[in-house]
C-alpha cells in the first residue's frame, strides 16, 4: 500500500488560485446534454440538507452562489432531499440569479413531510402534482431538466413519459431526464418523450454504466449523460480513512463500500490515486473529477457532465478548479491501472433493488 502524506488532501496553491481567480458570472467551458447547453461540471445540492451529517444553510447558499461566480452554472436537487428543503434551499441561494442557472430536479422517490419513504412513484397523476410542487418551492416558472428519479417498475414507463411530454408542453419543464435507468427502459422512456439526459453515478470506483450499455446507448441515441458522486461520496477524495470520520448521521456509515474489509480494500485504491495526484500537482479530488471529465466522448461515448456534491464553499472550489487539470494519455493509463473496472469492493448501495431498472 502507498503511505498517503500528511499534504494529501491540500489544494495546491496554483489550482486553488485558478478557482479562487474565476470573476462574477465567469462561466467555466460547456457541454451540450442533447439539446440542452450546461456548464461542464455541475453542483450536485443533496448534501447541504440531508445525507451526509448535519447542514448549514448559510454555508449552503454561499456556495451556491460562488458556484455561479465560479460559471458552475448546472445546478443539481430533487424533491426528496431533507425532503423538500433542498428545493427551496436552491430557490432561495438562486434569487435574483434564475437567468443564470440550468435547473434540474427530480421526482418519483416519494417521501412524506414527516421524512418517512413511502416507495417509488411513477403514475401520471403523482408525476405532475410533484412538478407542481417543486415549481412552488423552488420559486421558479419553468425547470429546465426534470428527472425521473427512480423507475417505477408498476406503471409502464410509457406512462410515466407521457406525463412527462404533457409538462413540455405545458411549459412547466424544458427538458426530461431519468436516472438509474437500464437500457431498455431508456429506449422506451425516447420513444414517447426525448431523453434529455440519463443521470447515473460513475466515477471510477464505479464504472458500471461501461459496462451495462447504458453510455453505449446514450452515445447511440445521442442522450447526454450526467455522473452523479463522480467523487466516489468523497471517498475518493482521501478523506476518509474509516466510518468514525463521518457524522453519526451520515449516510455512508451504512453503504457497503464503507463497511469493514471493503474499506480495507477500497483505502487500497485511494491510496494510489492519492500518489498519483501527489505526483501531478493536484488533489486526489481534482484527479478523480479530471478523469470523469476526461472521459466524456472518449472512445465514442456520449457527453458526460459530473455533478459533484458539497455543502462548503472551499471544497466547491477544489472541485471547480478540476476543469483546469488536464490530463495526458500516460495519466489515464495509469489511473485505469490503479483502480481497473470493477475493482472497488461492495455494493452502491445497501439495498441495490431500485437502481438500474
Amino acid at each position: 500500500m502507498i503511505r498517503p502524506t500528511a499534504r494529501a488532501g491540500a489544494v495546491p496553491a496554483a489550482i486553488r488560485l485558478r478557482a479562487a481567480g474565476r470573476g462574477h458570472g465567469q462561466a467555466m467551458q460547456t457541454r451540450t446534454l442533447r439539446d440542452l447547453t450546461v456548464s461542464a461540471q455541475g453542483l450536485g445540492c443533496m448534501g447541504m440538507s440531508e445525507f451526509y451529517g448535519t447542514g448549514d444553510q448559510a454555508e449552503a447558499e454561499r456556495t451556491v452562489q460562488r458556484a455561479l461566480d465560479l460559471g458552475v452554472t448546472f445546478l443539481d436537487t430533487a424533491d426528496m432531499y431533507g425532503p423538500f428543503t433542498n428545493e427551496r434551499l436552491v430557490g432561495q441561494a438562486l434569487a435574483g440569479r434564475r437567468d443564470e442557472v440550468v435547473l434540474a430536479t427530480k421526482f418519483g422517490n416519494e417521501r412524506g413531510e414527516d421524512g418517512s419513504f413511502r416507495g417509488i412513484n411513477g403514475r401520471p397523476e403523482y408525476v405532475h402534482r410533484a412538478c407542481d410542487a417543486s415549481l412552488q418551492r423552488l420559486g421558479v416558472d419553468v425547470i429546465d431538466l426534470y428527472y425521473q428519479h427512480r423507475v417505477d417498475t408498476a406503471v409502464p414507463i410509457e406512462d410515466t413519459w407521457g406525463a412527462l411530454r404533457e409538462l413540455v408542453e405545458a411549459g412547466k419543464i424544458r427538458h426530461a431526464g431519468i436516472s438509474e435507468a437500464a437500457p431498455e427502459t431508456i429506449r422506451r422512456a425516447d420513444a414517447v418523450q426525448p431523453v434529455t439526459a440519463v443521470q447515473t453515478e460513475y466515477s471510477l470506483w464505479s464504472r458500471d454504466p461501461e459496462d451495462d450499455g447504458v453510455l453505449a446507448t446514450c452515445a447511440e441515441l445521442g442522450i447526454g449523460f450526467v455522473a452523479y458522486s463522480p467523487i466516489g461520496r468523497g471517498f475518493l477524495s482521501g478523506r476518509i480513512r474509516s466510518v468514525d470520520d463521518l457524522a453519526p448521521d451520515d449516510f455512508r456509515r451504512h453503504n457497503p463500500r464503507f463497511q469493514g474489509e471493503a474499506l480495507v480494500r477500497n483505502l487500497e485504491l485511494v491510496d494510489r490515486v492519492r500518489a498519483l495526484a501527489e505526483a501531478k500537482g493536484v488533489t486526489a479530488t481534482q484527479l478523480a473529477l479530471a478523469w470523469v471529465m476526461a472521459r466524456s466522448g472518449a472512445d465514442g461515448g456520449p457527453t458526460i457532465v459530473p455533478i459533484p456534491g458539497t455543502k462548503r464553499v472551499r471544497y466547491l472550489e477544489e472541485n471547480a478548479a478540476a476543469a483546469d487539470v488536464e490530463l495526458t494519455a500516460e495519466d489515464l493509463r495509469a489511473l485505469d491501472e490503479a483502480v481497473p473496472s470493477g475493482a472497488a469492493a461492495g455494493d452502491r448501495y445497501p439495498d441495490m433493488s431500485t437502481v438500474h431498472r
